[in-house]
């Protein structure tokens, strides 16, 4: 679904990260961590062809209309409703749904009750399963998740983690920046760290826990 092989990016002159190689797996869950300046969202970035890398192949295997990525901003509209919100995007995504299959989509995110409230009078965690909406719509193959859980409440957290595992089960591939590595890592499959502008570890939840282990007995 989607390769990279040798990605480095640099920003001016300065190195971000080098050589990073995965490969994305439909009905996979992907997690991509690391310490904080590390490159997780440029290569999210890179990932979803916002940005060009400036060495590597990013080859994906699918079409872009099949990707989704729901990044730090939730482009949610304040001055229209919830419903109308997702009545837009439907229409900037070509997608036929009427209003009760939007309140179906709504109610998959808990706010249902909330379908004719402004969107600027929303919690952070509303906007950001509002933004969540807006992505299940496309009903994905690919579901590019970066840090979608900043500022969500622990019910909003334990929706994410449903709807990350129902995308996984119905077969597509979910890449997610994690801010809460140790709660997250029940939920995912293989694990990409990113540290001292490198690769540190790529493979499988189990590995990982075993790889840092090792290093937490080395320091």
């Amino acid at each position: 679904m989607l390769r990279l092989d040798r990605v480095t990016h640099f920003f001016d002159q300065r190195l971000v990260f080098k050589d990073i190689s995965l490969l994305i797996e439909p009905g996979r869950v992907t997690l991509l961590a690391g310490p904080n300046g590390a490159g997780k969202t440029t290569l999210m970035n890179i990932i979803s062809g916002l940005i060009k890398p400036s060495a590597g192949l990013v080859e994906h295997r699918l079409s872009r209309d099949r990707m989704a990525f729901l990044g730090h901003s939730t482009f949610v509209y304040p001055g229209l409703s919830a419903l109308d919100n997702l009545r837009f995007w439907a229409k900037v995504y070509c997608r036929r749904l009427n209003d009760d299959d939007i309140m179906q989509l709504l109610r998959l995110v808990g706010l249902k009750a909330f379908a004719y409230e402004k969107a600027g009078y929303f919690s952070r965690g509303m906007s950001q399963r509002l933004s969540l909406a807006r992505v299940l719509m496309l009903k994905p193959d690919l579901l590019l998740l970066d840090e979608p859980g900043t500022g969500l409440d622990s019910d909003s957290r334990k929706l994410l983690r449903s709807k990350i595992k129902d995308c996984a089960r119905a077969g597509a591939a979910v890449i997610w920046v994690s801010h809460t590595l140790e709660e997250d890592l029940d939920l995912t499959d293989r694990i990409l760290f990113l540290e001292n502008k490198k690769q540190a570890f790529y493979g499988t939840t189990q590995a990982f826990r075993s790889w840092r282990q090792g290093k937490d007995v080395e320091h």
